[in-house]
Formats: structure tokens, sequence, C-alpha cells
């Protein structure tokens, strides 16, 4: 290893590279390409995928909605057409047979999906509003960001009826004075008045609901309306690792067997697959860093290959050179491990510059998608990856440097002397 740090060495390196600057400059060129599409392309998907997973922070990734509709197939002696409309039963029977399944929120709604929304008012001050009824465990599907001092409905709200509200900002905007605290305020959703004990933050990435959006406790939101075991849609989450797109199968499956219908009746039932969804973004992703490790190699390997090409042509312009080396006493490890250090130090070079040039366009395309209304966040490429990437380099170089190391070596000292 003394060789490395001597400076004989390193002058003999630099004197080879600096005969012919335009040939090292290329070299160099095509080595760093490799590492540089491999930083630039990876960094790129991460972003994708750190953009996808903000957009859906908010809502469980296993997440899903199903609702009822019609039926297009006749069955035990009912019509085409008849109306499907979900039950609170419903939920007891899915949680018991579908494994799977992590969470139910049955939801009924106004104002939404068609249906009026509901006329409030608060003092001279009044809007028309979805209302939603909801039980505690919606939240865990849906995360719902409450401003300090208020919370979310509560098992306690469901138990006694509670008429109690969580009003969202702009409803809070519209209904109350700049700076006024709206937590025990009371205000009248259609007919009857609702103490508000909450305001739920407008959510920046994926949210089933608006920021005008009113949440009652569901057992208030029956009583009110009358609308008895019925339920508007159900949202459901699936725990992680398990195949989403199979759950939702089950669960429609299950319902059509529930409120008899058509086993092969795919209309009766609508559904939209949130983790379905992620999951494919994320295949994306992944994708594109595979694709990306892939093509960074095959350039690298290339660019490598090149390297061995260049000092293969080197050692044949410095044969003469060489056979004077051996002449005054050079071992063959001595001749080899130069060759081999220069090729491991153009390789080095190459990575090093590939690895800046790749970071920087990175940082540029973090900042033009700043401000941008896309998915794409923090395009970066783990530390791990950056170094794993330049050990590969090292070796390849280190291993192509044994081939024009070898053509050195086997060059004889009286062979050299006579070389014109």
């Amino acid at each position: 290893m003394k060789f490395i740090f001597d400076r004989n060495t390193w002058q003999e390196i630099f004197g080879s590279i600096s005969k012919n600057k335009t040939r090292t400059i290329i070299t160099i060129v095509g080595v760093l390409w490799g590492i540089f599409i491999y930083i630039a392309l990876s960094g790129a998907a991460k972003g994708m995928d750190n953009g996808f997973e903000k957009v859906f922070e908010s809502v469980s990734m296993n997440s899903m909605f199903v609702w009822g509709q019609s039926t297009s197939m006749p069955y035990e002696g009912f019509k085409t057409g008849r109306p499907m409309q979900l039950k609170l039963g419903d939920v007891a029977k899915m949680e018991n047979r579908i494994p799977e399944i992590n969470n139910i929120a049955p939801r009924i709604t106004l104002g939404n999906f068609g249906s009026d929304p509901v006329f409030t008012v608060r003092g001279q001050k009044s809007g028309n509003y979805p209302v939603n009824g909801d039980y505690p465990v919606y939240t865990k599907i849906a995360t719902k960001q409450i401003f300090d001092g208020g919370r979310f409905i509560n098992d306690e709200d469901i138990l006694q009826a509670r008429k109690v509200c969580v009003i969202g900002e702009r409803n809070l905007q519209e209904l109350f004075e700049k700076d006024e605290d709206p937590i025990g305020q009371f205000i009248r959703i259609g007919d009857v008045y609702f103490q508000v004990v909450g305001v739920h933050k407008l959510s920046q990435g994926v949210s089933f609901d608006n920021d005008n959006a009113i949440f009652i406790p569901f057992t208030t939101f029956q009583k009110l309306y009358n609308t008895g075991d019925n339920v508007d849609y159900f949202c459901i989450a699936a725990y992680d690792n398990v195949d989403v797109v199979q759950v939702e199968k089950d669960v429609k499956a299950l319902l059509r067997n529930i409120h008899r219908v058509n086993p092969e009746d795919e209309r009766a039932f609508g559904s939209f697959n949130l983790g379905e969804m992620f999951t494919r973004v994320s295949g994306f992703a992944k994708g594109m860093t595979f694709l990306s490790l892939v093509v960074g190699i095959a350039t690298i390997l290339a660019g490598v290959i090149g390297i061995g090409n260049i000092l293969l042509i080197s050692v044949k312009e410095r044969t003469k050179e060489l056979g004077v080396r051996r002449a005054l006493g050079a071992t063959p490890s001595e001749v080899r491990n130069q060759i081999i250090l220069e090729s491991v130090f153009l390789t080095m070079v190459a990575g090093v510059i590939g690895i800046i040039l790749g970071a920087g366009v990175l940082s540029i395309i973090n900042n033009l998608t700043k401000d941008l209304d896309f998915p794409y966040t923090n395009p970066t490429v783990p530390i791990p990856y950056v170094l794993g990437a330049l050990l590969i380099m090292v070796i390849l170089g280190t291993l192509i440097g044994l081939i024009p190391a070898q053509r050195a070596v086997s060059i004889k000292p009286i062979d050299a002397l006579r070389e014109e």
C-alpha cells in the first residue's frame, strides 16, 4: 500500500493522463454518465414516491369505499333494477367474515352525491354546507387534524346522540368573526342547534371531505333525519401487507350474499379502491428505480471498459518507458499496481463528478417542482445507495485495470528497449 502514497507514483499517473487530455476527458465523461443517470432517474422516481406518500398521508393507504347501486340481474324472484341499501348490520358481518379488514366506518351524508346541502345559521351569517353522520372510527381511516382546544366526535357523543358538531375552516371563516373562538358556540343546522366542539383543518393531500364539511354523531343524524339503519357508504381500511384488491372482491361478494344479489352481478355495489391506486403508483416508482439501476450499471460498465481500452493504448504507447523501468529494477507488482491505480483513480474521479452533477440536477428539479400542484416531493437518493454505486465503480475499475496491467507486466525489458 506504500506505493499509493508515493509522490513519484502520482507524478507518473498524472503525466500519463496529461499526455492525451482529450482522450482522458472523453473517457471520464463516458463513465460519469452512468452514475449520473442512476442518481437522476432514481432520485426522480423517489421524488414521485415521496410526493404520493405525502398526498396519501392523511388517509389509510389500504382504504376503499363501497356503496349501493342497482342490480343488473334478476335473482331469487327479485327483478333487475332493485336499489341496494347498505345497513349498519353489514359492518359486524364484514368484520367477522373478512379478517383482513382493520376498520370499517359507516357514513351517512347530506350535501354529497346529488343530495342538497343543509342550510346552516349562526347569528346573522348563514350558508349551505354538507353534513356527515360519522363514528369516531372514521378518523382511523381518514385522519382529521383538529385545531387546538377542539376534538372530533367521540364514543359518548354516539351513545348519547349528542347535538355536537365539528366544523371546517371555511365554516369558521363564513359563520364566525375573525379571531372568534368557535369552541362551545352554537350553530343551527337545519332546524336544530348544535354545539361546536372542534374545527378540522384543510388537508393538503387526499381528503374524503371538503373544508366546509360539518360532522355530527351518526346516531344524532339517524334521529334527526329518520334514516334508521341505512348507510350511504362504507369507508374500509385493510391491514397492511394484504391484497387490497382481493379484500375489495371479498367485501362485494359478501354484500351480494347478505342482500340476496346474484353472485355474478358486478353492478349491484360500486367501489373505489384507493389502496389499489396507491399500489400502482408505488409500483411505477419502484420500476423506475430498478430501470435506473439497470441503465446506470450498464452505462458504468461500458464506460469502465472504455477506461480499460484507453489504458491498453496507454500501455502500448509507454512500452519503452515501462521497459526502462523494468530494466532499472521495477518489479512486476509495482508496474501492475501503478496501472490498476490509474484505472481506479480515473473511475473515482468520474464517479465523484457524476454524483455531484446528479445531485445538482435533483436540486434543480426540487426547486422547479416546489410550487407545482403535482405530487412530487424531495427527489433524493439514499447515501448508502450512492456509496454502493461508487463502490461498484471502483470494483469494476480495479477489475478492468487488471487487463492493461497484465499487458504491461508481460512486456520483456529487452523487447521494450528495442521498441521504436
